[in-house]
């Protein structure tokens, strides 16, 4: 399996949309909850067509048509995203008004654009695009899922070039429901120092990413996608180590021929701990880096984790505040092994061109 990765854009709590140098002023925050930095949507989208779209649109659309222009694509042959939450902005102002106006009276216009699908519908409206739209909403998977559409379009050729992303926003009315299975940290806690904390609970994020794939090599590709493997749930760190010796093996790779691996460490004491169990055995320290600290954690944050491993090769740096580390090989070869509570595995497996 070989998908060329054309372009990598991402609105995330860092500074990471546009011509921002790579991560190198890292924002701190001291919130258990981190918000996106938007960037001006004036260049992306109507002014009339901005009042009119929640943050996740916006979001969803702008870096939609950035991953576009990235990699020289005017239409996309099918347009793939997954999303765990959909428009939370839009369904809460529907429900609010439902209860509000007594079920009487009701605009269908939060309704409409509170679906699943409204950003991968908008990004194909704005761009007229008609071939193939689909969202994936499967929670911790819904990124990966797309992901595996997207591959499964290029691998039968259904498809030359597929604008494949995820996006995901955090509401005052979401964080508060989460909050409430203590999935966040309860004391204030400084993004860059998470991983010293030891303490339960993660912190919070949201965000957006869009990419183009395509089957066919280009002059300006970031890397190469060898391999998409996901499992749900498993029996403790023995079984985590061996699907990813497999699935490295699959793909003619052992641990020693990995340059970098990329964990779903979040801050969560107890989650933590299992991936130094599993994560120990198999590779050497300085193989590692972390990124949840910087985009905070989200059914779609390996969406954040594709980009950075992208721009990781592409670049052939490492920000300095990603690195557990001091690496001193090249990066040619990545691995991505992200977790969602635990239970939602994934393994992305990156190579240079």
């Amino acid at each position: 399996m070989k998908v060329y990765i054309r372009s990598a854009v991402s609105i995330s709590a860092q500074n990471t949309f546009g011509n921002a140098p790579f991560l190198k002023d890292i924002i701190e925050y001291t919130s258990p909850r981190l918000k996106a930095i938007e960037p001006d949507y004036k260049s992306y989208i109507d002014a009339r067509l901005i009042r009119r779209m929640s943050r996740i649109i916006r979001m969803g659309v702008a870096a939609a048509k950035e991953s576009l222009t990235e990699a020289g694509v005017a239409m996309p042959d099918a347009i793939v995203t997954g999303t765990a939450y959909g428009c939370l902005e839009d369904t809460g102002i529907f429900l609010s008004r439902m209860i509000e106006q007594e079920e009487e009276a009701l605009s269908p216009t939060a309704f409409i654009q509170s679906t699943h699908n409204t950003v991968g519908a908008q990004i194909a409206l704005m761009l007229q695009c008609h071939q193939y739209n689909n969202t994936f909403v499967h929670k911790g998977f819904s990124f990966e899922s797309a992901l595996q559409d997207a591959i499964m379009l290029l691998q039968e050729q259904e498809a030359t070039n597929v604008l494949t992303g995820a996006a995901d926003e955090l509401t005052d009315a979401s964080y508060a429901v989460l909050n409430r299975f203590n999935l966040y940290k309860k004391e204030p806690v400084s993004n860059l120092s998470l991983y010293q904390s030891a303490s339960p609970g993660t912190i919070a994020g949201e965000g957006t990413a869009f990419f183009v794939l395509s089957d066919q090599p280009g002059r300006h590709d970031l890397g190469v996608l060898t391999g998409l493997q996901t499992f749900y749930r498993h029996s403790g760190p023995t079984e985590v180590s061996e699907r990813i010796t497999t699935f490295l093996a699959s793909n003619d790779l052992n641990a020693e021929d990995i340059d970098l691996v990329i964990t779903g460490k979040n801050g969560d004491l107890d989650t933590d701990e299992l991936i130094d169990q599993w994560y120990n055995p198999l590779f050497k320290p300085q193989q590692q880096i972390n990124y949840k600290h910087l985009s905070g954690e989200y059914p779609t944050a390996s969406s954040f984790a594709l980009w950075l491993a992208a721009r990781i090769i592409k670049t052939k740096a490492i920000p300095a505040l990603v690195k557990a580390k001091t690496l001193t090989q090249s990066t040619k070869t990545v691995l991505i092994v992200n977790q969602y509570q635990n239970k939602y595995y994934s393994l992305m497996l990156l190579s240079a061109i």
